[in-house]
């Protein structure tokens, strides 16, 4: 497949129209959001990051008008990555500073005011009360926990409809994302260097004080342990004890870490060979896409709990044999083509189906594991990504278009459309399967 030149030039086309969608979902001034039901009118600030650009409201297509903190710093990450690749006409910098800003702004919040002014339930139809959040609720919200939040509205105000809250991963991901960028640009203007070490402040700070807490999975559905949330909270901890050298919470931040890590080592399932995404739960979710994206999101080296671990290899060996048995579209396709993941049995979201981001994880993990390997191996893993961008290139349209998902049975595009996670999941993939071509 890598030597084929119509599936090259498909890979840069690609490339160039995924950064190209994703793009309008940072900063994305230029639109206004209604929620009449609400009585809201969203425009969002510089810096914010909305889920998808395109405007819905579950008709229907789901209303992903939001700045969610893990979406976010996947996508921040991925125009990190547009930028080290040399992309053209594009502000990194000042998106990335932007970013920060507005994070460090969403860090003032307090829920208090909005128990203390009850007018905007007054504004709520009546229809749609029964979605606002209690009162008790958002009298607990302080700017020191507002990242918990899942999600606000990208006008840097609170979403004020029931989600499932607290989720832990935003706060990691976006240290570990922000810790990249300070590596990655030695020459950032000082005063953005220091700002964002502001935030980082914080995050640290948070997750030192929740760390090891249960909180909603990586799809927001169930609260508990989950391995994707420790596995990013100990990266992040361990690479913010490096970013704080001699400073005394560096030790704090090594010792956690450490804890996290260890915890890691009870997610694995010797009887069904894999990792599993939850210690506890409905069981079907067990075996879990998110445990790749752990894998990938985090980074990291070492034999566990890594892209080098066989057992991660051996997670993503089950997620391929299940996807292929559940999902009639794998049941004809090429052999040059991997199946198309979801994201557990059972999922019942929209179409329930195969997921863009999901099959462009796997295909990410193949290509740096490639690069970790040499000869035959190498060839070998570079060829399973491969199989991957095959199946997303069989499922997306002329014009690029990524949306959530595309049905398990028809292939057809559903859920939100636009989808900024989606087209940052196909840069960073492309972006390590060129770094191991360099490698091989």
């Amino acid at each position: 497949m890598a030597e084929d030149p119509a599936f090259e030039n498909w890979i840069d086309r690609q490339y160039q129209l995924s950064a190209q969608a994703m793009l309008p979902a940072i900063s994305a001034t230029h639109l206004t959001k209604t929620r009449p039901g609400f009585g809201q009118t969203i425009v969002p600030k510089r810096g914010s990051i909305i889920a998808s650009p395109v405007l819905a409201d579950w008709d229907p297509d789901p209303d992903y008008f939001f700045h969610w903190f893990r979406d976010s710093a996947i996508v921040i990450d991925a125009l990190r990555v547009l930028h080290a690749g040399g992309m053209p006409d594009i502000d990194a910098v000042t998106h990335f500073r932007d970013f920060v800003e507005f994070s460090l702004a969403l860090n003032t919040l307090d829920g208090r005011p909005l128990v203390d002014d009850p007018s905007w339930r007054e504004r709520t139809q009546a229809r749609f009360r029964q979605y606002l959040r209690p009162d008790a609720e958002l009298a607990a919200i302080r700017p020191d926990t507002v990242v918990a939040e899942t999600r606000v509205n990208p006008d840097a105000t609170l979403d004020i409809s029931r989600w499932s809250r607290p989720q832990h991963d935003g706060p990691a991901l976006r240290v570990i994302a922000v810790l990249r960028w300070l590596a990655g640009m030695p020459a950032l203007d000082p005063a953005i260097t220091a700002r964002a070490a502001l935030l980082l402040r914080a995050d640290i700070d948070f997750l030192l004080l929740h760390a090891g807490e249960p909180d909603f999975d990586m799809w927001e559905e169930e609260r508990g342990h989950n391995y994707y949330s420790l596995r990013l909270s100990a990266t992040a901890l361990a690479k913010a004890a490096l970013w704080l050298k001699s400073d005394p919470l560096a030790e704090t931040c090594r010792a956690t870490a450490a804890t996290l890590q260890h915890r890691l080592d009870e997610f694995w399932l010797e009887s069904r060979s894999f990792y599993r995404s939850r210690l506890s739960g409905a069981p079907n979710k067990f075996l879990d896409i998110s445990v790749i994206f752990a894998a990938i999101h985090a980074g990291g080296v070492g034999p566990l709990h890594s892209i080098r671990d066989v057992r991660m290899l051996a997670t993503l060996d089950k997620l391929d044999d299940l996807f292929d048995r559940l999902y009639p579209i794998n049941r004809s396709r090429p052999k040059t083509q991997a199946p198309a993941l979801g994201r557990y049995e059972g999922d019942v979201y929209f179409s329930g189906g195969a997921y863009y981001f999901s099959t462009l994880a796997a295909a990410e993990f193949c290509y740096r594991l490639a690069g970790e390997c040499s000869g035959d191996l190498a060839k070998t893993y570079s060829a399973r990504g491969d199989a991957y961008l095959a199946t997303v290139r069989a499922y997306t349209p002329e014009d690029g278009a990524l949306s959530e998902q595309f049905d398990q049975k028809t292939g057809i595009q559903t859920s939100a459309r636009q989808l900024a996670w989606s087209h940052a999941a196909f840069i960073t993939a492309v972006a390590a399967r060129r770094r191991c071509r360099e490698h091989q």
